[in-house]
């Protein structure tokens, strides 16, 4: 979907079909997808039947390098023996949201689980696990099956940076070996500039797309203009980031219980964004927790 004046059921929205996502547009709009906030979800192919959403979010792999999912009620069956949780459902549904030219990003991490590494070389290793499981690799146990994702998200909200750039890095290695389609990497920092636990990765490795957390802090959507800092990250991105081209979204909460604090109804979301794409090259579309 592009954005035109803004989003939402408030705002004015262009279709234009199955065009593939644009990681260089400033209207795309990501959303997350798998943990139910509004206790409403649907299958996730449902979500990819109009013209809306450029990117669903996988939310989440809460548990790493021992790898647990969580999907909530989009899938609760496992491997026959094992904890990990396999979702051909699922899969059929990536596929069909790639056909319609969505991207489809698995997220690690999360406000709660039991994930981190302890050396460069565990997330070097872990690059070729989540390689072999969820892309092109030849994994047995495929949560998946033969569905291969086109990226993954770091929402890491506790523990400590080691081993995430090296993971980064390698998983970019691995997608260079693959030329048949796109591969992103991305993040979601909180909107405290910079981010006490994704910020140091952010300025060591290479993002594509940084989706800002601009809720349940001060400087939320609901502090707009004067703790509102957009520009912070743009300056980030425009000074320091590995990639100068790094889009930044605008996370906003999708339904006014979807958190603490930062939710704003669609015609002030629209003003910001519109504020936002008149002042900031950086600014990539909007992110909404969760669908």
């Amino acid at each position: 979907m592009k954005l035109t004046t803004g989003f939402f059921a408030s705002l004015a929205i262009s279709a234009a079909g199955a065009a593939a996502f644009d990681v260089n547009c400033n209207s795309n709009y990501a959303s997350y997808y798998g943990q139910n906030s509004a206790l409403n979800q649907q299958a996730l192919g449902d979500y990819c039947k109009d013209a809306i959403e450029d990117v669903i979010v996988l939310a989440f792999m809460d548990g790493f390098p021992s790898i647990l999912l969580n999907f909530a009620n989009a899938c609760e069956t496992t491997f026959d023996g094992s904890t990990l949780l396999h979702c051909p459902s699922m899969a059929t549904d990536i596929q069909y949201c790639q056909s319609q030219g969505k991207a489809v990003i698995l997220s690690m991490g999360g406000a709660s689980g039991a994930y981190g590494f302890s050396s460069d070389s565990d997330g070097t290793a872990f690059a070729d696990t989540v390689w072999d499981m969820f892309f092109k690799g030849n994994a047995t146990q495929r949560p998946f099956d033969d569905a291969v994702l086109d990226g993954i998200d770091l929402d890491i909200e506790g523990g400590g940076a080691t081993g995430y750039a090296a993971f980064i890095n390698q998983m970019r290695t691995h997608y260079a070996s693959d030329t048949s389609k796109s591969y992103y990497i991305t993040g979601a920092p909180q909107c405290p500039f910079p981010d006490a636990y994704l910020g140091s990765t952010l300025d060591s490795a290479w993002f594509d797309m940084v989706y800002v957390q601009f809720y349940n802090n001060y400087c939320g959507l609901n502090a707009y203009p004067t703790w509102f800092n957009y520009g912070d990250w743009d300056s980030w991105a425009q000074t320091t980031s590995v990639n100068k081209d790094v889009k930044i979204f605008i996370g906003a909460p999708g339904s006014a219980t979807a958190a603490g604090s930062g939710y704003v109804d669609g015609s002030t979301l629209s003003t910001i964004y519109n504020a936002v794409r008149a002042n900031y090259t950086s600014l990539g579309g909007i992110m909404t927790w969760d669908v």
